[in-house]
């Protein structure tokens, strides 16, 4: 791999690059934080699918996507004079520092090259400093943040509006886990899963839409407490059976495109048999 001046010289071309590009490209020069936000988002979603398939290369070509984004709305912050890419990576290390007191003292904060404490002689007086395995740090993690100067004033204000409703519950259940509320035995959230789908069905009986739909909506949480609970990314989990039902119904659309016979004249159990053909030639590759 690279050594870090051969990195240190790549993130400078880049950043070269970028600044004849905002000169000179047409395009490039009409940038706004508004008119880049839609594709940040989309680069994002790429990113996050080539993560989930595994494809490294895939993964490269988006984290420089992704990081493309931040340099350039770092090189429109430092345009107004607001802020510039060395502003956004040393208030990142610092934000660092003071969150890890297991590793290193606060003294370090603005340091140019911070040094972590010794191992083993963290200053246990100091509170947060003790921290050993990765539950403790989480939990410190939250706590921390409360402490901070410009940080979150309340427990769930850092879970971002805009989040994937999924994702934001996930969020939400980790943050409040980590500040100590959260299930004793993890056991008894199966109880509380099975309460939720009771009263969803309940509703469902009675038709009422509105209420059905609040039901919905605790019964997916509870199943997301669940998951979380077994150490389950619920996200990933999703996005894998969604990967698997479009294999499945492609191989089904195939046959039918093949045969000439349109899937709407297709009856259910013809599209039941070729669904399980390809669920059979799945289990046989893996």
């Amino acid at each position: 791999m690279h050594t870090k001046e051969e990195k240190l010289a790549a993130f400078e071309k880049l950043l070269d690059v970028l600044d004849q590009l905002r000169e000179k490209c047409p395009w490039d020069k009409k940038q706004t934080n508004e008119s880049l936000r839609p594709n940040t988002i989309e680069e994002t979603y790429e990113l996050c699918d080539a993560l989930i398939a595994g494809d490294k290369k895939d993964i490269c070509k988006e984290l420089g996507d992704v990081l493309m984004h931040v340099l350039f709305y770092s090189k429109i912050g430092s345009e107004t004079e607001s802020f510039d890419i060395a502003d956004v990576c040393n208030q990142q290390a610092d934000k660092l520092i003071f969150r890890h007191p297991h590793i290193y003292h606060p003294s370090q904060i603005g340091k140019t090259h911070p040094k972590p404490l010794p191992y083993g002689e963290e200053e246990n007086d100091r509170e947060f400093a003790d921290a050993k395995t990765a539950d403790q740090v989480l939990q410190n993690w939250e706590q921390i943040k409360l402490k901070e100067k410009d940080g979150n004033k309340r427990v769930l204000s850092g879970v971002p509006r805009s989040l994937p409703s999924l994702i934001k519950a996930f969020r939400i259940q980790e943050k409040a886990r980590n500040v100590g509320f959260d299930w004793e035995d993890r056991q008894d959230v199966w109880k509380k899963v099975r309460e939720e789908l009771d009263e969803l069905e309940a509703e469902l009986g009675k038709e009422d839409k509105d209420k059905s739909v609040r039901e919905l909506g605790d019964f997916l949480f509870s199943v997301i407490n669940a998951a979380r609970l077994y150490h389950l990314n619920p996200d990933t989990a999703l996005e894998h059976t969604n990967q698997k039902f479009i294999r499945r119904f492609n191989y089904v659309e195939d046959h039918s495109i093949k045969s000439g016979k349109p899937l709407t004249k297709m009856s259910l159990g013809e599209m039941d048999q070729l669904w399980n053909e390809a669920k059979e030639k799945e289990n046989v590759k893996e």
